[in-house]
Order: structure tokens, then C-alpha cells, then sequence
């Protein structure tokens, strides 16, 4: 369409323009949107700054109509399909003056051009600078539509036609006094008092959840509904009660911050449609490669992109010139080298759980965090020894530093549902629920749901604060070294203990009604980055728990917490309303001086006699082993002597038991030990009276070994996963 109010069509199979349509009304300003039918013809329509819509067909352009909606510009136009619609029919959005959204419903006769065009409902858009709708898409379970807005919004609109309501009068317009006609009432509403039809607002709005940059698309696929954004971002979305919840967001690629649509691949596989600098990408976030860049000079055009049978075509707008991009059908890639499963090197690793499958056996679960800032869900399958991605996460601005997970609850006869937990950089916490189940069509036979809970920043609260010039921000280098969910903790009441490199130790409750994570105490006793926490439960005669934490810092220290009485007086003031809450204080642990130097590995085992060993690891290659026993008694009340209930009954240390740090330790059991070391050996120990004795190290091929972790695999043995400069999966003798 050009500014003289001319449309044009150019046929590629024979290189030749057409006119097509020609209007003096529509000259300077004017908007055009296509969409085919369901027998093949294409339907138009075009908006002005009168507040006119013209539709007709682009076989026919004389056969069609035109309307007046409301005095004022027409500020964007977007074809919809919705759900058992007739082949004949279409359904067309305008946003028109003070945020108006009107739905107008285009019959077709089979032979010609447009018969009816009638305003089925119109709805308020939210008050903003830029108040019109961007995309809109129809659920196809009926009933409601999803739309988003140049403010970045996301609504949810009722859209359920009133009984009879092709009975009720339809006001049109004829083409040719176009200036002449009223505006249309809105079926099915009922007149204010101003006589003007009603307006309808959402029934649920996520305002500005793209950011002020706008919503570019939203699409409905499966049960889930994607939307995108000029953030760089899509989301999974999905409707529960009559109300839009946020399931995850993703990041296609760095770079890529205007993303303009997302499609799916005939194999399922979801595609991102954006512009990077001034290329047009077509992005796979499963490959994470470009399947398609054409220098188009950004993304400030029209512009138009289809795809069909493995031809493809791009055309855009560039100096007042039409320009198309054609690629036929591609022979198909072979892959020379097997794509990376991070960017850079991994830091740490935790399993979920085992699914099993009908046609891929037991299918094991693994989350790896890197410094790439991405989290990844794997799915390791025993029989296929192959590993495969089902889900990654990049909500991350920093490297992932920590993961945890809580014990997986069986959902059903075939899968698993699990709390998982990722700290870092820029003291970013954030917190997902997995949802795991067997399906023989998805890639490595488990499907994969992700539902973020919620997030947490120190920082997050500092520009609310009141007279923040009289306080001391939070160091922004800040990072969360560790994180470990404490066990057994009392239901609903979930918590979690970081070690931070500021020299504390936090305790955070997920509030998930809320979806918020909640600090509720903390303790700088250590002075110096804290590297590592575990806890432990223990178990009173009378049935009553007490719950403790140890954590280990850079001057080889181990300190041990009595958390039993912090977590109760945590978790009463959360029942009895409060939302927010000062920081209990720690009190004094109990402390032990493992090493000389800082302890990169932590692991704790519960022995028959109910006793519990400490291991550690250090810079300095040396591991220790403590046993400690819990002191009959009532639990230490918050801010007292945290440490009085622990008591040291032996300790025993084997120097250079490695070359180099050692990084992972695991208790196969009670009296078997597995260690992890940058010098890529993995040795297993046992535990005699007189220390440890050596039972034999395997060479690990991966460098810079960062973690461990070890998961039973059936009787007598196990499986063991090591993380680094890569993946190394084994089996080994339980």
C-alpha cells in the first residue's frame, strides 16, 4: 500500500505489478492487513485517519465494505481465526481513538466479494500513552481471547457470542459513503448511559509484562499460550480460573531483542522470528543456530515473512522499495559436530529424578548450571546412554553459581513433580516448579513442563527505600556460592539456606501462594565468602525434629547451626499474616577448623548409630571427616547459642589425598567415600578406624571439575555425574 491510497499486488512466478484498489480517503496515513480464508481467497482490509475500515477481497476489491467506527484514526488492524469458525467467515480486530478495541465479524459469499460486517463486541484497553492492541488470538477451547497491547500487556477477554446474535440488527456501511455512516453499536452489549454501546474490560491483565517496548505477537499452541515482546523475550503462558499465569520465560538467543513472533516446526519444534541489529533472524533456540539472516536494515519496516514446504520468502521495505528474499527447499544439514550443551564451563549439577518410560527405560533428570547464565534440564536415558535437552532456562543476568532441588513427589502411575532452586551472580535467586512425565513422542521420552514461582534480589527493594543515602547497599558483586533446600522442614513451610560470598549465611522461605521468596534470617559470622552449606535432620525420641545447617568457609572453617527455632518462629509469623519481616538473627554456631585453607565441597551422611559425618574437601587437596552427635535437649532459641546442640566425637583428615582442589564429595555409603578433583581424578575411599583407606581412582576426562553428584541406579551400584569443562555420566559399585 503507498501513501497516494493505492494497493498493489506483485505476482513472483511472473514478475508483474497489478493495481488493485485506489482510494483519495486513504492517502498519507493508512494501515493494510491480509488473511486468507479457509477455501483459499484472501481477504483485506485497511484503516484511515477518518476512522474507517474498508474489507473486501483481493479477488474482487469492488465487493466490499466499508464502515466508520468511532471519529479518529485507526491505530492497527490484525486478522484472527477463531476456534469451529464457518470457512466463509473472518474475524478482524481494530483499535481505534481513547484505546477502543472493536471485534468485527466479515462473512464472504462463496462465488464473490464481502456480504456482512458487523461489530460483534468492543472492549477498554488499559490507560496508557500508547493505547492500541499489537496481536490477538482466540483459545481454541472458545471463550476467550488473549490480546496484547503497545504497552506491553497482556489481556484476557471474554468472547463468547450472545444467543441469537444472528438475528440481531447489523448496521453496515456501503463503500461508496463511507463518510456517511454511523458508528456501529456492539452486538450482544448493552447501552450506557450515554446511549454509546458498553465497553468490556479484561478479566485478567498482566500489565506491562513485556515492558514498555510492546507486545509483538501472541499464539495460542496446545495449552499453552506464547507470547513475545521488544524485551527479547517469550513466555508460556497458560489459563487457570479465568486468569493468565506466567508458566516461564525464555531468551532465544543474545542479541536477538526484537522478537517478533515465535512459530512451530512441523516436528514441534519452536522457531523465533526477530531482528538482530539490522538482520532478520529465524532462530531455533533447540539448536541454537540461525536458520535463516537477511541483511534488511532492522527491524523499523513492514514486513512479512512465510514458509511452506521447506521454501521460504521474506519480503520488507527498504528506501521506499519492495525487496524479497526466496530460498527453495534446502537439502538437509548434517551435523559435523554435536552442539554444546552450555556456552561455557559448567559449575554445578543436581538430579531430580528417574522417570520411567515405556519405550526409553528408566530416564534419569539432571539440571546443569554454567557460567553462560543458563540453566539446563537434561534427560540422560540409561539404555540410549545419550543425553538430551528438554528445557533451558536463562532468566539468569549472571553466571550460575548453585542449584537445588527438592525431593520429587510421584505424580501419577509415570511422573514427577519437583521445587528447584538457582542461585548466582548479582545475588539473583530464583525459584521453578518441574514437571516431569513419561511421553514416547517427546525428545528423550520425558516431557518436560517448567512453572516459575518466584525471584529474589537484595537489591530488588533499594530504590523503594526511604532515606536510602543513610544506608549501605548491598555489595552488587554479591554472589550465592551455594544453596541447599533444609530438610524436613515442617509443610507447606519450604526453606532454603545460601551461602553468600559477602561473608553470610541466609535463610529464605518460598511463600508460593505469594510466589515470593522471603528472607527471614541471616548471620555474618564467618567474616570471609562462605562456600559451601548442607543440613541435616535429626530425629527425637518423642517424634519431634530438629533441624541444623552446616556451612564452610574460605579459611577452612566449618560451622554448625541450630535452625529448629528460627524456622518455627519463621514460618508463625508467615501464618499469621506477616508479608514482610526484619532478618532473625543466626545466634552463635558451633565451629570446627577443618583446613587450612577454603573448603570447596561439603557432604554430610547419617550413620546407624544415629550419628552424623561431615566430609570436606579443600584447596589444599585434603579431606576431612568429622562425627557429630546431636545433644538431648530443647532446640536453641533464635539469636541464642545456635551451636549447643552439636557435639565433636571424632575428627581424622587425609592430606593430599588429591593433586589439586577437590571439588565433589559423595557418601555411597556410610563407610564408602567418592571424591572429585580439578585433577580429574575420581577416587573412592573407605572409611577405617585408623582414617581413610585408598580403594582405587579412575582418570576423569573433564576439566576444571566444579561438582559431583551421585543418584542410586538399582541394587549395589550407582550412577555418577561430574560437571566442569563438560559431562561425564558413569556407574559405579554402591
Amino acid at each position: 500500500m503507498t501513501d497516494a491510497g493505492a494497493i498493489y499486488t506483485y505476482e513472483l512466478a511472473t514478475n508483474a505489478w497489478a493495481l488493485i484498489l485506489e482510494d483519495a480517503s486513504y492517502q498519507s496515513y493508512s494501515l493494510l492487513a491480509a488473511a486468507r480464508l479457509g477455501e483459499g481467497s484472501v481477504l483485506c482490509a485497511t484503516g484511515n485517519l477518518q476512522g474507517c475500515v474498508k474489507v473486501f477481497p483481493l479477488s474482487c476489491p469492488s465487493q466490499g465494505k466499508e464502515l466508520r467506527l468511532e471519529e479518529g484514526k485507526i491505530h492497527s488492524l490484525t486478522w484472527a481465526l477463531r476456534p469451529n469458525q464457518e470457512p466463509h467467515t473472518k474475524s478482524l480486530f481494530a483499535s481505534s481513538q481513547a484505546g477502543i478495541l472493536h471485534w468485527l465479524e466479515v462473512s464472504c459469499s462463496p462465488p464473490g466479494g464481502v456480504t456482512e460486517v458487523s461489530v460483534e463486541r468492543r472492549y477498554l484497553l488499559p490507560l496508557c500513552k500508547q493505547r492500541w492492541h499489537t496481536s490477538v488470538a482466540f483459545l481454541p477451547q472458545g471463550g476467550l481471547l488473549v490480546c496484547g497491547d503497545r504497552r506491553g500487556s497482556l489481556l484476557l477477554l471474554a468472547c463468547s457470542l450472545a444467543p441469537g446474535s444472528n438475528t440481531k440488527e447489523k448496521r453496515e456501511a456501503e463503500s461508496d459513503a463511507a463518510l456517511a455512516v454511523p458508528a456501529l453499536p456492539c452486538k450482544g452489549a448493552e447501552p450506557g448511559l450515554d446511549g454509546e454501546p458498553r465497553l468490556e474490560g479484561p478479566t485478567s491483565l498482566l500489565f506491562g509484562l513485556h515492558g514498555k517496548l510492546g507486545v509483538t505477537s501472541v499464539t495460542c499452541h496446545g495449552d499453552f499460550i506464547y507470547s513475545t515482546g521488544r524485551d527479547g523475550c517469550y513466555r508460556q503462558l497458560q489459563v487457570q480460573g479465568q486468569q493468565l499465569q506466567v508458566l516461564w520465560k525464555q531468551r532465544p538467543c543474545k542479541g536477538l531483542e526484537w522478537l517478533e513472533q515465535v512459530r512451530f516446526a512441523p516436528d514441534g519444534s519452536l522457531w523465533g522470528l526477530g531482528f538482530q541489529a539490522s538482520d532478520f533472524v529465524l532462530w531455533s533456540p533447540s539448536s541454537s543456530e540461525a536458520l535463516l539472516r537477511v541483511p534488511c536494515g532492522g527491524g523499523h519496516r513492514s514486513w512479512s515473512y512465510s514458509r511452506c514446504f521447506s521454501s521460504e520468502a521474506f519480503a520488507y521495505i527498504k528506501s521506499g522499495d519492495v525487496l524479497v528474499y526466496r530460498r527453495g527447499a534446502a537439502p538437509p544439514r548434517q551435523r559435523v559436530l554435536k552442539e554444546s550443551l552450555h556456552g561455557r564451563e559448567l559449575t554445578c549439577v543436581c538430579h531430580v529424578g528417574t522417570v520411567t518410560t515405556a519405550g526409553h527405560g528408566a530416564v534419569s533428570v539432571l539440571v546443569t548450571g554454567s557460567e553462560d547464565t543458563k540453566v539446563n534440564v537434561l534427560a540422560f536415558g540409561e539404555q540410549s546412554r545419550s543425553v538430551t535437552q528438554l528445557a533451558a532456562i536463562s532468566d539468569h543476568i549472571s553466571s550460575v553459581r548453585a542449584l537445588a532441588v527438592t525431593s520429587p513427589v510421584q505424580q501419577g502411575a509415570d511422573g514427577l513433580s519437583a521445587t528447584l532452586f538457582s542461585a548466582g551472580g548479582r545475588a539473583q535467586l530464583e525459584c521453578y516448579q518441574l514437571l516431569l512425565r513419561s511421553d514416547c513422542s517427546a525428545s528423550g521420552g520425558v516431557a518436560c513442563q517448567l512453572i516459575h514461582v518466584a525471584s529474589h534480589r537484595l537489591d530488588e527493594h533499594w530504590d523503594c527505600k526511604k532515606n536510602r543515602h543513610k544506608l549501605i547497599k548491598m555489595d552488587p558483586e554479591t554472589r550465592y556460592m551455594a544453596v541447599v533446600v533444609v530438610a524436613g522442614a515442617n509443610a507447606p513451610s519450604l526453606f532454603l539456606a545460601a551461602a553468600c560470598s559477602d561473608g553470610s549465611v541466609r535463610l529464605f522461605q518460598l511463600l508460593e501462594p505469594a510466589q515470593r521468596l522471603l528472607l527471614v534470617a541471616e548471620s555474618f559470622h564467618h567474616r570471609r565468602c562462605v562456600l559451601k552449606v548442607q543440613t541435616f535432620t535429626h530425629q527425637l525420641p518423642g517424634g519431634a525434629r530438629r533441624h541444623f545447617l552446616c556451612s564452610a568457609a574460605t579459611d577452612g572453617s566449618i560451622a554448625f547451626w541450630d535452625l529448629s527455632a528460627t524456622l518455627d518462629r519463621a514460618a508463625a509469623a508467615v501464618e499469621a499474616g506477616s508479608r514482610e519481616m526484619q532478618p532473625l538473627a543466626l545466634g552463635a554456631p558451633a565451629t570446627i577448623q577443618a583446613h587450612s585453607c577454603g573448603v570447596n565441597s561439603l557432604r554430610v551422611q547419617k550413620t546407624a548409630a544415629g550419628r552424623y559425618l561431615v566430609a570436606s574437601g579443600s584447596d589444599d587437596g585434603s579431606i576431612h571427616i568429622c562425627a557429630v552427635s546431636v545433644e538431648p535437649g530443647s532446640a536453641a532459641p533464635p539469636g541464642g547459642s545456635a551451636g549447643a546442640g552439636i557435639r565433636v566425637l571424632r575428627q581424622l583428615s587425609r592430606q593430599r589425598a588429591h593433586a589439586a582442589h577437590v571439588t565433589g564429595l559423595w557418601f555411597l555409603r556410610p563407610d564408602l567415600l567418592l571424591s572429585a578433583s580439578v585433577d580429574q581424578r575420581l577416587t573412592l575411599w573407605r572409611l577405617q578406624e585408623g582414617g581413610l583407606a585408598f580403594q582405587g581412582s579412575r582418570l576423569c576426562p573433564v576439566a576444571d571439575v566444579a561438582a559431583l553428584e551421585c543418584w542410586e541406579a538399582g541394587e549395589q551400584s550407582c550412577h555418577c555425574v561430574v560437571c566442569g569443562q563438560g559431562l561425564e555420566i558413569l556407574r559405579c559399585p554402591a
